[in-house]
């Protein structure tokens, strides 16, 4: 499961290597004994010395190329203002990029915000205090939604004195989604992006355990339809794009009113974004009229197919419904994306076999796999109080503190890590076995597209059609417009393999 836990050893070794860089006495043995600390506990085996070493110099290799590409673009921007969002993964080279720029010019003022504050550098805790203290190059510090607050700070009406801003600060004043102006992308390649992105809403309406979005985002608020397909069409005629990621927790409340505005509008326009497998879901009437309506794919949270498990996570929803939800979705012909968390606390053998064989039941339903090891943070998710009775521990050496940081948090409890990471590899081996994929790159995506309209004769276009599409600068994809609606077979069957080979309205 490398290209997901991956990301984990990546972000650490990042870290490390900035700090290293800090030092005034370089420790080049204890770097060096941190990165192989780092790969033990991402990976569970052990490398030398010397191949930490190569590691090392990728990486110096890494801060080489930002140090030129920061430089050319402070140089060619002079900015007055630089502000970055952040993420777990981009802190490090974010961190590099502010440090860069009030070496150049320390007028520059430097403004961070991003979704890493409503994580591992939450608010209140102490990742967050050794933020403050180790960060003097960063002017301003942006907590919780971000566009009212750095607008009230380039305007000047925010107080001078102050370094870290909240919503506070605004009386809790939130952006008003449907006075939000569309994003400007022209600056953009979009040559590199196969989708374009827009968004339906903020929050979440639901409190799984695990997740931090409504800590971040506060109450669930959504736009009006015939504001997003407004929206939408005057991003796809101006950029020649027809597909579009919707970066919202769940598509659920607005799905309905956006597929019916779309019809109406007579549009051919395909949205793909996460979806809640709830008994709406299950309604296979539904997802024919939102596949008429330009659903593309629906990225599914299941996390686990043990009852006891989800409940525990919160998720509200049961196996039996999550099978109808995702066979509704495949009769429809839109791509499933599903998404697990493997050991999450309490999570046994037995559990975890309950989701093996969910996805085997499922197999033919599921365009795709996607699994992912619970993560424990001390702040920021929803349960993370309740949690923190429970036995804790820091995941790296006490020694490697001011090496690897921000600190990262385990909990004693069964499955225990490595028994996690063992899961996760054995999730991503069966679902090799039943051809499942879990695709990364266009070639893969392709084979995936290829598999997808091979067992459903209503499938969405592949992903190349609208790649080509946009190349050729033509609007051309309408088959939402004549999809023709599955007739189930009389087999008492609920996967899609069960569905007669007739096509027909």
């Amino acid at each position: 499961n490398l290209y997901n836990i991956g990301t984990q050893f990546l972000s650490r070794h990042m870290m490390a290597h900035l700090n290293h860089m800090q030092w005034e006495e370089k420790n080049n043995d204890l770097y060096i004994r941190g990165v192989i600390e780092i790969v033990e506990k991402t990976f569970f085996t052990k490398i030398s010395a010397e191949q930490a070493t190569g590691l090392v110099k990728w990486m110096e290799i890494f801060f080489t190329r930002l140090k030129e590409y920061v430089g050319e673009m402070l140089e060619r921007a002079k900015p007055d203002v630089l502000g970055l969002s952040v993420y777990n993964v981009t802190l490090p080279a974010s961190l590099f990029t502010f440090k860069l720029a009030k070496e150049k010019n320390s007028e520059i003022q430097t403004v961070i915000g991003g979704g890493l504050f409503s994580g591992e550098l939450e608010i209140h805790s102490a990742n967050f205090t050794k933020f403050i203290e180790s960060t003097p190059y960063i002017d301003k510090i942006i907590v919780g939604e971000g566009e009212e607050l750095f607008l009230r700070y380039l305007q000047g009406k925010l107080q001078e004195e102050k370094r870290v801003y909240t919503l506070g600060d605004i009386d809790n004043q939130v952006l008003d989604l449907e006075k939000a102006p569309i994003p400007d992308i022209s600056g953009f390649n979009l040559l590199f992006y196969p989708l374009l992105a827009s968004y339906t809403s903020r929050s979440c309406p639901f409190n799984c355990s695990f997740c931090s979005e409504k800590v971040l985002w506060g109450g669930y608020r959504k736009k009006k339809a015939s504001q997003i397909v407004g929206e939408l069409d005057y991003l796809s005629r101006t950029h020649w794009s027809q597909l579009f990621l919707m970066a919202d927790s769940l598509l659920n409340p607005v799905a309905d009113a956006l597929a019916e505005e779309m019809i109406e509008k007579g549009l051919s326009i395909y949205w793909d974004g996460y979806l809640r497998a709830d008994k709406a879901v299950c309604d296979t009437d539904r997802t024919f009229r939102w596949r008429q309506g330009g659903f593309y794919r629906a990225r599914l949270g299941l996390e686990s197919g043990s009852p006891r498990i989800l409940e525990a996570m919160g998720k509200k929803i049961t196996p039996q419904q999550i099978k109808e939800a995702v066979s509704s979705l495949a009769f429809a012909g839109i791509k499933t994306t599903t998404y697990w968390v493997i050991g999450h606390p309490g999570e046994t053998e037995e559990d975890f076999q309950q989701t093996l064989s969910l996805i085997e039941e499922m197999k033919d339903d599921i365009y795709e796999a996607d699994c992912n090891p619970f993560i424990y943070s001390l702040t920021g998710q929803v349960e993370s109080d309740k949690w923190s009775h429970e036995k804790s521990r820091l995941l790296y050496s006490e020694e490697f503190r001011g090496l690897i940081w921000p600190d990262a948090w385990i909990l004693e409890v069964p499955p225990f890590r490595e028994e996690t990471y063992e899961r996760l590899g054995r999730f991503t081996e069966h679902c090799r076995s039943l051809g499942i994929p879990n695709p990364y790159n266009l070639r893969e995506i392709n084979e995936a597209d290829v598999r997808w309209s091979g067992l459903h004769g209503n499938s969405v276009p592949p992903l190349r059609d609208f790649i080509d599409a946009r190349n050729s600068k033509k609007l051309s994809i309408d088959e939402n417009k004549h999809v023709k609606k599955v007739i189930l077979g009389q087999t008492g069957g609920t996967n899609a393999s069960d569905a007669l080979d007739d096509w027909g309205f």
